[in-house]
């Protein structure tokens, strides 16, 4: 293994590289987006700071003015403050009809009746579903799966001495877990798990994917409300809040577009970190570093979305020192937030047991899933490395590519080899019965999952 080189995705290598932003507009505001942007995210953010501070003003598609937020302080202000709506019929570009019918902003921003994008008691009334239908899942129940699909997948590779832990199991470990507590066949999981990632890279597959999980989720209500069952989309349909059919069929929808891809970034980075970091293999080597202590590394450093732009002034308002119009879409600089040096001086220094980060938002749009990623994330990869503890990166990780946009960016590829091993003999069937139908078997390797990395060796 090598010692990574200067990574501009890094918040500890943007300011070593120095900044290559050069193409800002005549009046000085700097576009957010385009090749130049997307590839050197954290160095826009700091030559961003240094021009206008905390909150700076940026372009987006079409030539749309928005506000970045990229003070942690700040951040956490407009999150948790009611000057700032989640609801885009507040921004001016919609209410004025500015915004070109073509722009690809409006999948982003278009108004829906969805716990994301609203405020007040409609907003409390659907998210006190979409958390008392979470609240539901039995957590041992959904441990043992993780663990049976994390031995699955390891098995099909550990034949082979090589894999892509990207492809063969960070995407895959969460679309098959997800699946499961959503109610989706799990026949039916890979492939709808590859139409979310086709749906979120976007290109020619972007809207495919999007047909498919739009069929996959109509299936699936018409199928509960026939048969309803111990899962996410049941409890949904039958809760108290009296979620209409398409609202159920959104948030579904939206439940799978946000966790899929974070989860399985999450896991990638993760493992890249543990196969490339100097801090973490000297702490890991010494038995000192937990994987929640990694899990929340990467969390600060690369959190799953970098930009969330959903949120609009609702009055003229002060923020960070910049005044800002009723109207103006303010989005929320998560991955500038993590490195803000007014709390992150070193941003290369361990930030052990620290949840302070911005990666699941906070105030009453805070993540409601956050524990379900972490559970599969951790899970899954303590199996990984206890069942092949001898993983090798096989390329250099400056030859790791690194793709995105500006609201988000994914390993494409984690390529090791390492002993070959032979497929474990399934040990004792695990069931857990539903109360009103039989789950599937879940299969759980003895004493899979049950050590921190204390286990974990060069």
């Amino acid at each position: 293994m090598t010692t990574p080189s200067l990574d501009p995705t890094h918040p500890s290598d943007a300011a070593a590289r120095g900044c290559p932003m050069r193409s800002a507009a005549a009046d000085g505001v700097r576009p957010l987006y385009g090749a130049e942007a997307e590839s050197q995210p954290y160095a826009l953010y700091e030559q961003l700071r240094a021009e206008h501070g905390e909150v700076a003003p940026v372009r987006l598609y079409g030539d749309e003015p928005a506000w970045l937020v990229l003070g942690h302080r700040e951040n956490l202000e407009v999150m948790r403050s009611r000057l700032f709506s989640s609801d885009s019929r507040n921004w001016n570009a919609i209410q004025n009809g500015t915004l070109a019918p073509e722009s690809p902003l409006r999948p982003i921003t278009a108004w829906q009746p969805l716990v994301a994008l609203t405020d007040g008691t409609e907003h409390s009334r659907l998210r006190e579903a979409v958390t008392d239908s979470l609240g539901r899942v039995n957590k041992h129940r959904m441990r043992r799966y993780i663990i049976r699909y994390a031995a699955q997948l390891i098995d099909e590779f550990a034949g082979k001495g090589r894999a892509d832990l990207v492809a063969d199991f960070a995407r895959k470990l969460p679309a098959l877990v997800i699946a499961q507590q959503l109610g989706i066949p799990e026949a039916d999981a890979l492939s709808v798990g590859s139409a979310v990632s086709d749906m979120i890279s976007g290109g020619d597959a972007a809207l495919a994917g999007n047909d498919l999980v739009i069929k996959t989720v109509d299936e699936l209500v018409r199928s509960r409300k026939q048969q309803p069952g111990e899962d996410l989309a049941s409890w949904l349909l039958a809760h108290p809040q009296g979620l209409t059919e398409e609202e159920v069929r959104q948030h579904l929808r939206l439940l799978l577009v946000g966790a899929l891809e974070p989860t399985a970034n999450l896991i990638a980075n993760t493992l890249r970190m543990v196969l490339t970091d100097s801090r973490f293999r000297g702490n890991l080597s010494g038995g000192q570093m937990t994987l929640p202590d990694a899990l929340e590394q990467v969390l600060w450093d690369h959190p799953p979305l970098a930009v969330v732009p959903t949120r609009w002034a609702t009055d003229d308002t002060d923020i960070g020192g910049t005044r800002i119009a009723a109207g103006d879409m303010v989005m929320l600089g998560l991955a500038a937030g993590n490195v803000d040096p007014a709390i992150r001086p070193d941003s290369a220094r361990p930030v052990h047991g620290n949840r302070s980060h911005l990666a699941f938002g906070a105030g009453s749009h805070e993540c409601p899933g956050q524990d379900l990623g972490r559970a599969i994330a951790e899970t899954g990869i303590d199996l990984l490395l206890e069942r092949v503890p001898d993983l090798t990166l096989s390329v250099d990780d400056e030859h790791l590519q690194v793709v995105g946009t500006w609201m988000s960016r994914r390993l494409t590829g984690l390529p090791v080899v390492f002993k070959p091993r032979q497929q474990e003999t399934p040990p004792v069937l695990v069931q857990q019965p539903a109360p009103e139908r039989v789950q599937r078997v879940a299969a759980v390797p003895a004493g899979a999952g049950t050590r921190s990395w204390r286990f974990w060796r060069r």
